[in-house]
């Protein structure tokens, strides 16, 4: 789906899960995250069942256990016959988020079930654009930006 600021949204549904955002907003949640740019983007969107999530969570994180969202940054490292020919790739990577860790979590925090699914794009998607926690400066950068934006989509501040 092409976005308003000329970024393609793969959206993929992989689950039975129903009580799933619209297209339009989750697009909208990823626009927010990167920003105003002129530049092209890609990105998919995988919304999968906790089987799906947890393989993926023990594959690359080492941790037998669901989690809400994953983020595969896109990594494009190849040399072109040895003529340093540049490829301009506009993908950033893929997200996965599990609708019924999202739907849990949010119940568990008392959160509007929307707010927390727009916590998980803005969240996964600024994973994509190289923001991290792994110390508390970056998560210090990261959330601050996570509050700002998700404020200024109408929703409350996802860490109180």
């Amino acid at each position: 789906m092409k976005s308003k600021n000329n970024h393609l949204v793969d959206l993929q549904i992989a689950t039975e899960y129903a009580n799933l955002p619209a297209k339009e907003q989750i697009n909208n949640w990823v626009c927010a995250a990167i920003g105003e740019t002129d530049n092209e983007f890609e990105l998919s969107i995988r919304v999968v069942d906790e089987d799906e999530i947890t393989q993926l969570n023990k594959e690359y994180r080492n941790k037998n256990k669901p989690t809400n969202v994953l983020s595969f940054p896109f990594a494009f490292e190849e040399e072109i016959g040895g003529c340093g020919i540049e490829l301009e790739v506009p993908l950033l990577g893929d997200i996965i988020i599990c609708a019924q860790v999202v739907a849990a979590e949010a119940k568990e925090q008392g959160k509007e079930e929307l707010a927390h699914w727009a916590h998980m794009v803005v969240h996964g998607t600024l994973h994509l654009l190289g923001y991290d926690h792994v110390d508390d400066t970056h998560a210090e950068e990261m959330e601050a930006l996570e509050i700002e934006i998700i404020t200024g989509l109408g929703f409350p501040n996802p860490y109180e």
